[in-house]
């Protein structure tokens, strides 16, 4: 069972960048399926990005499409998030999650699809 910390979130001006980190322990973390969901104040938690095994495959909600970059590093047994080009609607909490490939079933933009999930960390806007 794989737990999630991520870390790098913080407060940013319009147009600034921030890189969120999601650090893994407890399993073979190049198993998983990665993804990040965000959930602002109020609303349902939705997908941001997601990477597949050996970052083959890389998915992208639109609304971050061009400004937000997923990249995994097995090594270090982290995902990231590059946030470029921040606007005020991208301030939520954002989370990592895993899904053991065996189990994925292709459904990357449902947050039901993975089964582990961090804390979470804040990130907001201003403009």
């Amino acid at each position: 069972q794989v737990q999630l910390v991520e870390s790098g979130g913080g407060l940013a001006q319009a147009g600034a960048s921030l890189r969120l980190s999601c650090a893994a322990s407890g399993g073979t973390f190049s198993t998983y399926i990665m993804g990040w969901f965000r959930q602002a104040p109020g609303k349902e938690r939705e997908f941001v990005a997601v990477i597949s095994l050996i970052s083959d495959t890389t998915n992208y909600a639109d609304s971050v499409k061009g400004r937000f970059t997923v990249s995994r590093d097995d090594a270090k047994n982290t995902v990231y998030l590059q946030m470029n080009s921040l606007k005020p609607e991208d301030t939520a909490v954002y989370y990592c999650a895993a899904e053991p490939a065996t189990r994925y079933s292709g459904r990357y933009s449902d947050k039901y699809e993975y089964d582990y999930w961090g804390q979470g960390t804040q990130v907001t806007v201003s403009s």
